[in-house]
Parts: structure tokens; sequence; C-alpha cells
């Protein structure tokens, strides 16, 4: 497992990120940014699979200021309730300033190639967050929380933006998805995907949240979004 270091933006301290290398020069990077089990087995085969599809792809350990290097695995019990606790005391702005240091890092890293993101859960809202704060080259969410609290920022997004909604969220219920749809699908460079009678975490790689179906159709429209904005 490659492990590298990453300085934060005002040089207070460091965080490690799992980074998978592509076989030969990288088309581009992807920042992929965990839920809130932190850089688990899943998030690393993400990673994996980004980079045998040709991109340098680096997962930052966001929660390294609460509990460095934690893994959970969301279909234990406890270990859930620990995830949860974890985001309660997490400092999202903090967050999308170590994903902004974790792209200077990638642009470096590739010779200053174009940088997407791509979040899960927790990291589907920092994605949207990403996106509307940083200069990330485009930015996908998987069934992003809390977005209708955040559509304030939606006139600072300048580059592409894809959300995928599970339609039977149900962290995200029908009024925030509906909010959601009326406040981003005038937006020019925003596209919303739904996915009817799917739950939270469809698309995970692992565990009993995966729904096979729906995770393919929302990684071929990631894979294809990416194609066109980053190459």
């Amino acid at each position: 497992m490659t492990m590298i270091s990453i300085d934060t933006i005002d040089g207070s301290g460091s965080f490690q990120a799992y980074v998978a290398e592509p076989a030969g020069a990288p088309r581009a990077a992807i920042v992929v940014i965990q839920e809130i089990f932190g850089v688990n087995a899943g998030i690393r085969e993400k990673c994996d699979l980004l980079a045998a599809d040709g991109y340098l792809a680096i997962a930052p350990d966001l929660f390294w200021r609460l509990e460095p290097g934690v893994e959970l695995d969301p279909d234990v019990p406890e270990q859930f309730q620990t995830a949860l606790e974890l985001m309660g005391k997490f400092n999202q702005d903090a967050g999308v300033r170590d994903i902004e240091a974790t792209i200077r890092a990638a642009r470096a890293r590739t010779g200053g190639k174009k940088v997407g993101v791509v979040g899960y859960c927790l990291g589907g809202r920092l994605a949207f967050m990403t996106a509307t704060r940083t200069d990330a080259d485009a930015s996908v969410g998987y069934y992003a929380v809390g977005i209708d609290g955040l559509l304030g920022e939606k006139h600072a997004i300048a580059r592409p933006v894809l959300l995928h909604i599970a339609g039977a969220d149900h962290f995200v219920t029908p009024d925030i998805q509906a909010a959601m749809h009326a406040g981003l699908d005038d937006h020019p460079r925003v596209t919303l995907a739904d996915y009817p009678g799917e739950d939270h975490g469809f698309a995970t790689q692992t565990g009993k949240r995966r729904s096979e179906a729906a995770a393919q159709q929302a990684d071929a429209r990631t894979a294809a979004f990416f194609a066109e904005h980053l190459g």
C-alpha cells in the first residue's frame, strides 16, 4: 500500500494519503474523497480502479485531526456508530482545505495535468464544496448529504459537476432531493442523475449496501464524465 504525506495549505501540519499510480503516464489525476468510514479498503479499491483506467488517484485521510488512519466497516454496527461520531466532530471547512492541498499535490505529481474529485456520502458533500471553493477541474458526488444547505454557494461553481442521487436515500429524503433539483437543474455546469429506489451507499465497492446494476450505471456515467472533462 503506497502512502504519501501532504502538507496542509497553511503549513500547520501534514496528513497521509493513499496513492494508486497508473501503469504509464497519467491522463489526469482524481482525488477520491472518503465516506465517514475513513480511507478503508473500499475507498482504496476505488483508487485502484481509477489507476487501472489511467488516472493518478489519491485518497487523503481527512479524519487525521481526529483519528489518523481510521478504517471502519459500515456493516459492523459499532463501527458505523463510531463513524457517525467522527462525522459529528469533523471540521468540513478544514477538510475542503485538505482536499485543496491534495489537488495541488496531484497537479505537481502529474506535471500540471487536470485534477478531478469524486466523493461518496460525506465525501459527496465535500465534492460539492470543493467545486464551489477550489479550482478542481471536474467534481462528482455520490449520494451527497445536505446539499440543500449549500445551495447558496452554487454561483461559485465554475467547472462541471455531476451528482448521483439515490431515490430512496434515508439520509437524503425526498424533500431534500426536490430542493436539489429546484436549485440546480437550471445550472449550466451541474448534472443531476437520479436512481429511483436506490438507497444511500449503493455504489460502495464492497458490503451489504452495494446495488450492482445501479453502481455500474453510476460508475459508467462517472467514467464518461471524467473522460470528457479531464481527458
